[in-house]
C-alpha cells in the first residue's frame, strides 16, 4: 500500500531554521530549492510526484508550491525527505 506525503521546498532549504520548518540537517540542505527540482528528485527515487505550484506552506507568505509524493508504506517521510535533499544536491552539482 502506498503512502502519500507532501514535501515543501522549506523542508530542505538551507536558509530556513529547524524551528522554521527545515527537516534535514543544514549540511544536507540546499539553497532555495524549487518544486521542479524536488519533483525530479522524487521521480529519480522511483516514486510518483505531483507538483502543486500554487500551494503555500503555513509559515510562508508567498506560494513556493509543494510536491505530493506517493511512496512505499515502509519508508518514513523523514527518509523520503532526506533522500530528496541528497538528490537535489547531486543534481545541482
Amino acid at each position: 500500500m502506498a503512502v502519500e506525503n507532501q514535501i515543501y521546498p522549506r523542508y530542505i532549504d538551507a536558509a530556513v531554521s529547524r524551528g522554521g520548518g527545515r527537516r534535514v540537517p543544514r549540511a544536507d540542505a540546499v539553497e532555495d530549492p524549487t518544486v521542479e527540482e524536488i519533483a525530479a528528485a522524487v521521480r529519480q527515487i522511483g516514486y510518483t510526484a505531483t507538483v502543486e505550484p500554487e500551494v503555500c506552506h503555513p509559515r510562508e507568505v508567498s506560494a513556493r508550491g509543494r510536491v505530493r509524493v506517493q511512496a512505499e508504506s515502509d519508508e518514513s517521510k523523514r527518509e523520503v525527505v532526506l533522500a530528496v535533499a541528497a538528490i537535489v544536491g547531486v543534481l545541482r552539482g
